[in-house]
């Protein structure tokens, strides 16, 4: 296998300083020691999220660019692809932690899947907290890091309390209705669902191999994601095919039938037309603009 090109980057790496599982920094204080490090595209292995409270500019998470707005929270798990480019000064907060930060607190160790923005959707990531709100988060990252630079007894421990009542504001403030009032045993076998797509789609391509996994029919875990999401099953499954491949492809080390392998297409013109179908252009056309930017 080819060498990864594109940064990985551990909480460890980005400051060393840093507790080994948990970073929590205003933001101006975090870009003025790593932007020129981080604005080019790269991945964490981490959780990581980040407020705007003031400051203009763009974000791309997994290839689709937001326009940075006051009192904007991204929300952001390992693997996506992100990075930065800002007009002027910048100010927010920002906090890195790994999952082990909450499976060793919490007795559900999936806890923090319930929250439409840690599922791994560019989209369901962002979030504009209304303005009633502002104030409250504020105060909940100013609290962290006070716990942070004061050296006290269970100071880790107050920190994921602020962290999930962070979660569960946002939570409560930008998901849809439509989210809410979706019974609880659908959620919970659309979540199996894509846990399952993460871990398998370079091997199972088919849905009914899915479903007979989740012991249900093709037919309703069709009829699930057109309900919840508007998408077949097997639209689930190509795009996150589609999307590793964009992942990979900004790997300037790879070659094009490295990706087409690794993803386990049968050759190098299947994997072409397949992406061309989905995005417009080839996998090198795409790498090319990518790379350019």
């Amino acid at each position: 296998m080819a060498k990864t090109s594109i940064p990985v980057y551990d909480i460890y790496a980005i400051d060393q300083r840093s507790q080994t599982d948990l970073l929590v920094e205003r933001f101006s204080s975090y870009l003025d020691k790593h932007y020129q490090h981080l604005h080019r595209p790269h991945r964490h292995s981490f959780y990581h999220l980040v407020l705007f409270t003031k400051g203009k500019g763009t974000h791309s998470i997994d290839f689709e660019k937001f326009s940075i707005k006051p009192y904007q929270v991204y929300f952001m798990i390992p693997g996506q692809v992100h990075s930065w480019h800002f007009e002027g000064g910048v100010e927010g907060y920002i906090v890195h932690f790994n999952k082990v930060l909450f499976s060793a607190f919490l007795q559900n160790s999936h806890y923090l899947e319930r929250f439409h923005f840690f599922r791994g959707n560019s989209m369901d990531g962002v979030c504009q907290l209304p303005a009633e709100t502002h104030k409250y988060v504020d105060s909940l990252f100013e609290k962290m890091i006070q716990e942070v630079q004061e050296i006290k007894e269970q100071n880790l421990d107050m920190i994921r309390l602020k962290l999930l009542e962070l979660f569960i504001t946002v939570d409560r403030n930008c998901s849809s209705k439509k989210d809410k009032n979706i019974p609880h045993q659908k959620l919970t076998l659309l979540r199996s669902f894509q846990n399952l797509i993460d871990s398998n789609y370079r091997n199972i391509k088919l849905p009914k191999e899915y479903a007979d996994l989740l012991y249900v029919t093709p037919n309703h875990l069709n009829a699930l994601c057109r309900d919840l999401l508007g998408k077949t099953a097997g639209d689930l499954i190509r795009d996150r095919v589609l999307l590793e491949a964009k992942r990979l492809l900004t790997n300037a080390d790879m070659t094009i039938t490295e990706i087409a392998y690794d993803l386990n297409f049968q050759d190098n013109s299947y994997f072409n037309r397949f992406f061309k179908k989905s995005v417009g252009i080839t996998p090198d056309e795409f790498r090319k603009t990518f790379l350019n930017q």
